[in-house]
């Protein structure tokens, strides 16, 4: 029965036969312009409301649908509605959820990392044995020079030839002992250290060292993982960015966030959304950052998460499908993130290094 003379969907501007994903957007999309906090009355977002909460629900749309107006049926009568008194919830300053404990076995990519040493790119080529084989093939060709002795024309051009090879084969070598006396000074320089930076102290950085932990705990596995705390943006002194996690020609950067316990996702335009409405108690800088970092390094592939830690007791849920700067939770994270740096587990990138590392602030 369509009360109040209102057709909901109309209302909703989508076809009775729209689809739940259909009339989610539809809502989306028009609570962003009715919500009172954007000029809207209340008034008429409670009705958008109430059409969305009719319309979603497959038994009360079934009933809406059946437009059963007949004088000898009556609508069922509503339950009478107790008032209560309205408790406004609140983050708890001192609630710090227990670490994360993501069992090995339901980590895909876990066990198909193997104990290696980093090494550093750019590579370190041609490797010994293939620069044997090119010495041993150019001495063969001088050997044969002198033995065949062929007549003068034919002995300008091998004597050329040889000539080129020598110097290409020089610069294979002078490259070769370039990235080995590369790959020496860096590891001289930072060992195996994996971690840079840390943390903040207090309660404003819960998060973040929540974070740091997963981040020490698991993806540490990866030989060629590099992880910066407090990374300051592309023209920017502060720390603008709370972790940054580099692995071969990936990098993600992370935004570590501690909110109520609820469902959440971000839509197309990076607006969060809590519980099917607009989220009020915060938002995402990496919405507005990753494109910095994409400009700066155009040769890595950069991704952004935003990690979410309940603010006091709870549960987080989330739904990342197709999110620009995708919100996850520890062991969605751990899983994900974690397998596409394992894509290349042992290459550490010097040049994206030193530029994330002349960054960190803390």
């Amino acid at each position: 029965m369509h009360v109040q003379n209102v057709d909901y969907y109309e209302l909703l501007g989508v076809d009775e036969n729209a689809t739940a994903s259909e009339i989610r957007s539809a809502y989306r999309a028009l609570a962003k312009v009715m919500h009172p906090d954007a000029g809207g009355t209340a008034g008429t977002f409670r009705l958008l409301r109430e059409a969305y909460e009719t319309l979603s629900d497959p038994e009360r749309r079934a009933y809406y649908d059946s437009d059963e107006d007949e004088e000898d049926e009556e609508p069922p009568a509503p339950a009478p509605v107790r008032r209560v008194a309205r408790k406004i919830v609140r983050d708890d300053p001192n609630y710090v959820p227990a670490l994360a404990e993501i069992p090995a076995d339901t980590i895909p990519w876990w066990h198909s990392v193997t104990v290696a040493q980093a090494v550093t790119a750019p590579p370190i080529k041609p490797d010994p044995p293939i620069l044997a084989a090119a010495v041993a093939g150019w001495v063969i060709m001088l050997l044969a020079l002198l033995l065949v002795a062929p007549p003068i024309p034919l002995l300008v051009i091998w004597l050329l030839a040889l000539i080129a090879s020598g110097a290409v084969l020089f610069k294979s070598v002078r490259r070769h002992l370039d990235g080995r006396t590369a790959h020496k000074a860096f590891m001289a320089r930072f060992g195996a250290n994996q971690i840079y930076g840390t943390p903040g102290t207090g309660t404003d950085h819960r998060a973040a060292r929540l974070t740091a932990n997963v981040l020490a705990t698991y993806f540490t596995r990866l030989p060629a993982v590099r992880i910066f705390h407090g990374l300051a943006e592309p023209g920017s002194v502060f720390a603008d960015v709370d972790h940054a996690v580099l692995c071969g020609h990936r990098l993600v950067l992370i935004e570590s966030k501690m909110w109520l316990p609820g469902h959440y996702d971000v839509d197309e335009d990076g607006e969060v959304w809590r519980n099917d409405h607009p989220f009020r108690g915060g938002s995402i800088q990496l919405i507005e950052q990753i494109p910095a970092f994409r400009a700066q390094w155009p040769e890595l592939e950069v991704r952004g998460v935003v990690l979410l830690y309940p603010s006091r007791p709870g549960e987080i849920t989330t739904d990342y499908a197709g999110a620009v700067i995708p919100p996850m939770v520890p062991g969605d994270f751990v899983r994900e993130i974690g397998g596409w740096l394992a894509a290349d587990p042992i290459t550490v990138d010097r040049k994206a290094f030193t530029a994330l590392l002349a960054q960190v602030v803390n």
